[in-house]
């Protein structure tokens, strides 16, 4: 598999999303304002808080990529989809994985720059992959990996992570 497969496809969907519009809403409106104009040290708080959310967000962000790439045989790119169903590392928790750490980008992002316009954004990311997941990817997925992936869909939630790791192999315990 071609790096620039990946690299396009990463400039192109979560770059643009977690980098390059962000950037654009910035220059092109009241800038950043680190801290939200709070006090020294809770303004510090928030700013190292926002960077350990986005340095996250990149790390789950790149970790999905990777699987994606090595587990999946393909890219996170709708036009260049996976060929293997990937649930292993974090998809084990959580279907949209990716989605968290580009959406955990945009709200450390928001609170690290004093940023109302990135939250807003980050709000409609959400929304938006809401709609995309429910309409087109998931009925996409199951009609490609069939009854492994509706398995898969019934013990593994959409956004919210779940506490254990789910395992194919293994009926749910309790408190999964």
């Amino acid at each position: 598999m071609s790096r620039w497969r990946h690299i396009r496809a990463i400039a192109l969907l979560p770059g643009t999303v977690a980098i390059v519009i962000p950037a654009l809403l910035l220059a092109t409106g009241d800038g950043p304002d680190p801290g939200w104009g709070l006090s020294a040290g809770i303004a510090a708080l928030l700013v190292v808080a926002g960077a350990a959310l986005a340095a996250a967000g990149v790390s789950l962000w790149a970790w999905t990529v990777r699987l994606f790439a090595t587990v999946g045989r393909g890219t996170l790119a709708p036009w260049d989809p996976t060929q293997r169903l990937v649930v292993v590392g974090p998809y084990r928790h959580v279907r949209n994985p990716m989605i968290s750490g580009v959406l955990a980008v945009l709200v450390g992002e928001a609170v690290a720059l004093g940023s109302a316009v990135i939250a807003i954004l980050a709000g409609v990311f959400l929304v938006v992959n809401h709609l995309y997941f429910v309409l087109s990817e998931e009925p996409g997925l199951e009609h490609r990996f069939g009854k492994p992936y509706r398995e898969y869909r019934r013990h593994v939630p959409r956004w919210l992570p779940r506490r254990t790791p789910w395992s194919p192999d293994r009926p749910p315990g309790p408190g999964t």
